[in-house]
């Protein structure tokens, strides 16, 4: 959630289980991690970054899961007819629903609205659309499957793992992260275990039912999938890690990802939130604090730093159809940290900082590349309910606010 194949590497390639420390002097926090720990130990052990009627359902695929939950549910008021091509969906991680979103005159903000909200269950989180029109979407009790042509609920998927009571917040319990293979044929979900390690999740999209579930780190923030389907990578947070699990067999192999150490443990700023897959060689791209571009290899479990300049603790990440990545910067989390911004990263590793108006979470570009759509919710203090929407193409284009749903996290393009 890349293209920087062409930047210039700065520090060796590190073993998978041990931190990768990179030797480039002069960044601007070089020795952060030994200055933030006491006190977020201290201040933040669990930093982390963080209607209508109801009838029997008509499941448009054709197919029926007993054990999925089964509703018709509309969305609210004046979403009549058909969604348009190229609205926006986000999951509202501060209230049960969906929003779908207008983006304005030719994607760009200028004009856009909510068209509709749609209850999908408590705090959806990440949400994901497959080539059928269906989005999965991650909540606190299950993943529900919305039929966004006609804007409706379609089921919910309980998860198998027991992850506590539902509840609400950046700690709680359930589904996070959430991506879909390359043939459409499953759903692969993160879900977080409050104070232990949380899991993965198989989901058959044919017949909704959870088919499997493998162990993985510590709140899996993101989850990717390979470009041939074969491996799923869940980024865990609170574990400096991401997972790699056999798409087949289920089994997992853990890779370090820590590229400032793990000093500091559950209270430090410094750990992975969102990755993405570069599909020219299957990398993973994960940033860190607008320094630090961790590029790990699954095959090998070695990680390689390049530079990066926005100097903002950073969240969200997108790759354009050309290899420009795409990274939200939230804010400061020191004194010396610059304020929110979006990195558009070239692949040959040049940068432009645009500047946000307030904290953003995650990301999405349009499938022309011209645009991104940057969300407001954010998974800690400070958000807002809008988008942010960033013309690629033309510096010279203020960023415009868009409103959208409650807290909205997750986002997709329809």
């Amino acid at each position: 959630m890349t293209g920087a194949r062409g930047a210039r590497a700065v520090s060796a390639a590190a073993p998978s289980r041990t931190p990768s420390t990179p030797s480039t002097p002069g960044t601007s926090r070089g020795s952060r991690a030994r200055r933030f720990t006491l006190a977020l130990i201290a201040a933040a052990a669990l930093a982390g970054c963080t209607s209508g009627t109801t009838e029997a359902a008509p499941d448009p695929t054709g197919t029926t899961a007993p054990t999925t939950t089964a509703t018709a549910t509309p969305a609210s008021p004046g979403a009549t007819g058909r969604t348009p091509r190229g609205t926006l969906l986000v999951a509202d991680f501060g209230s049960d629903t969906v929003t779908f979103v207008d983006p304005g005159r030719d994607g760009s903000g200028k004009g856009g609205a909510p068209i509709a909200s749609l209850k999908v269950g408590t705090a959806p989180y990440g949400l994901v659309v497959g080539a059928d029109g269906r989005a999965w979407v991650a909540t606190a009790e299950g993943v529900a499957v919305v039929d966004t042509q006609r804007r409706i609920l379609i089921g919910t998927v309980p998860y198998e793992t027991e992850s506590g009571p539902v509840t609400t917040g950046e700690y709680r319990g359930g589904g996070m992260g959430i991506a879909l293979a390359p043939d459409g044929r499953h759903v692969y979900v993160g879900v977080n275990v409050p104070d232990g390690n949380g899991t993965l999740e198989v989901i058959d999209t044919a017949t909704r039912e959870v088919t499997g579930t493998a162990p993985v780190g510590r709140r899996p923030f993101d989850v990717d999938v390979s470009p041939d389907g074969r491996e799923v990578y869940a980024t865990n947070h609170d574990s400096f890690d991401v997972t790699a699990v056999d798409a087949r067999t289920l089994k997992t192999r853990r890779m370090e990802v820590a590229p400032y150490g793990t000093e500091g443990g559950l209270g430090s700023w410094l750990k992975p939130h969102y990755a993405v897959v570069r599909p020219q060689d299957g990398t993973l791209l994960l940033p860190f604090e607008g320094e630090r571009l961790a590029v790990l290899d699954p095959r090998t479990g070695e990680v390689a730093i390049e530079r990066m300049t926005a100097d903002t603790h950073q969240h969200g990440a997108a790759l354009a159809p050309d290899g420009t990545l795409l990274v939200v910067g939230t804010g400061p989390i020191g004194s010396d940290d610059e304020d929110p911004s979006l990195t558009v990263r070239a692949p040959d590793g040049t940068e432009r900082i645009v500047p946000l108006e307030g904290p953003h979470e995650d990301v999405a570009v349009s499938a022309d590349g011209r645009t991104a759509y940057v969300t407001g919710g954010f998974t800690r203090d400070g958000y807002w309910n809008g988008i942010t929407v960033v013309d690629l193409d033309n510096e010279k284009n203020e960023p415009v606010r868009l409103e959208a749903g409650n807290r909205p996290l997750g986002i997709a393009i329809l």
